[in-house]
């Protein structure tokens, strides 16, 4: 009995370590509403975004919600001076090391997504990460959707 509670409470505090590890490396994203998320800051990052070795980082493919967490992200923001954006997703690209590989291969494609809005000179690239998430902000020479 006594051996059994040993093995019991090692794999307690086996699993909640590895779990506390999980919930470290990814930062659960916040709604705004089922279509936005919120996003609060600007980065001071001019590759944030812009590159695809500092892309935003979403999350949401291990459970089927990527691709909608790449449009949460894009419906957060605005442009220069609050003009509604326009976006479409040009494709996957890029092969980036991630752990959240869902096939273990190690890597996984970002997604390429060109943004615009009224007045704007051009399109601008954003690179999204849906298997990685962190904390959230709007790229460099974008403000937030009010």
């Amino acid at each position: 009995m006594n051996r059994q509670l040993l093995i019991l409470g090692i794999l307690t505090i086996f699993i909640s370590c590895s779990a506390t590890k999980e919930a470290s490396k990814n930062t659960a994203q916040i709604l705004r509403d089922s279509s936005t998320f919120l996003v609060t800051e600007i980065s001071t990052d001019k590759t944030y975004g812009f590159s695809p070795k500092n892309p935003v980082e979403v999350g949401g493919a291990k459970n089927s919600e990527g691709p909608r967490n790449e449009r949460r992200f894009l419906n957060a923001l605005a442009g220069p001076n609050g003009e509604k954006i326009s976006y479409y997703r040009a494709g996957s690209c890029c092969p980036i090391k991630s752990d959240n590989d869902p096939y273990g291969f190690g890597s996984v494609m970002l997604d390429n997504y060109r943004v615009t809005w009224e007045n704007a000179k051009d399109t601008v690239s954003i690179y999204i990460n849906m298997y990685d998430s962190s904390k959230l902000k709007a790229p460099v020479g974008f403000t937030i959707k009010k």
